[in-house]
């Protein structure tokens, strides 16, 4: 079959180390038993053998025309499994009709963006194994206390269990990346609804990671703290001292600081 080049403006790097595509493929676990896998930005395929010989049901969702019409001659027998789409903006609740796994090597230009839309599919997307940017990666799987941790640390780590697997570095990619890339995986955890207003959570680590330097007191003026919040030692803290469960306190104390 014909091969064809990498495209700048879709952020593709080909993943040539065949060894690093079976590690990845390898960490799926299926968790709670799904079977269901949908890799994104399937490229020409390199992590899909490793995948299709895990024996998953595997999915496949490409943007890019030239990589549809590869992996339709490559895979025939995947059919209408292949999908040509845009994972942002496609309907994957109803794609996917059920529980799924997410793999992939992400298009580094819109991983976060990926993982806010898996945070709204997380009642559906019970794992998520991938390569981004090693920045990235360890910025979701940094615990507090990191100057890594941030804004999608604590959304992610409020419903998913994270680990960084492994490094990889840009030479095995075609062309090769300007940065280092990390493989990541997300379990889904027990957490089905957390102990407060979840649109008031996200509202509260935004904003409390907007200026990190500063101490919460200072971040969060903007939301009007009640004067005797406003003496809680939590405030003294930055937002990179406070896991999930000190951000779920903090949200109820500012609730009901705000219903006073």
């Amino acid at each position: 079959m014909e091969k064809f080049k990498p495209k700048k403006h879709l952020g593709q790097h080909f993943l040539t180390d065949l060894s690093i595509a079976e590690n990845i493929a390898k960490a799926v676990k299926g968790h709670f038993g799904v079977k269901k896998v949908l890799e994104i930005g399937a490229g020409m395929g390199v992590l899909t053998d490793f995948l299709l010989a895990e024996d998953w049901d595997l999915y496949l969702v490409e943007i890019d025309k030239d990589s549809i019409q590869y992996l339709h001659k490559k895979y025939p027998d995947l059919g209408n499994k292949i999908i040509e789409a845009d994972f942002l903006k496609a309907d994957f609740v109803s794609i996917m009709e059920g529980p799924y796994v997410i793999a992939g090597n992400f298009p580094y230009n819109i991983s976060s963006q990926i993982f806010f839309k898996v945070l709204e599919q997380r009642n559906q997307v019970t794992e998520v194994v991938c390569m981004l940017q090693k920045e990235v990666a360890q910025r979701i799987a940094s615990p507090k206390g990191n100057k890594e941790y941030g804004i999608l640390s604590v959304m992610l780590q409020a419903f998913y269990d994270i680990e960084y697997l492994f490094s990889v570095p840009p030479e095995v990619f075609n062309p090769p990346p300007k940065v280092n890339s990390g493989v990541i995986r997300l379990t889904r955890n027990g957490v089905g609804k957390l102990d407060c207003d979840e649109k008031k959570f996200f509202k509260v680590v935004k904003q409390a990671f907007s200026t990190r330097r500063k101490t919460l007191r200072n971040c969060l003026k903007p939301f009007g703290v009640s004067e005797s919040l406003n003496q809680d030692p939590i405030l003294d803290k930055r937002a990179e001292q406070l896991d999930v469960q000190e951000f779920i306190g903090l949200t109820q104390k500012l609730q009901e600081s705000w219903n006073q």
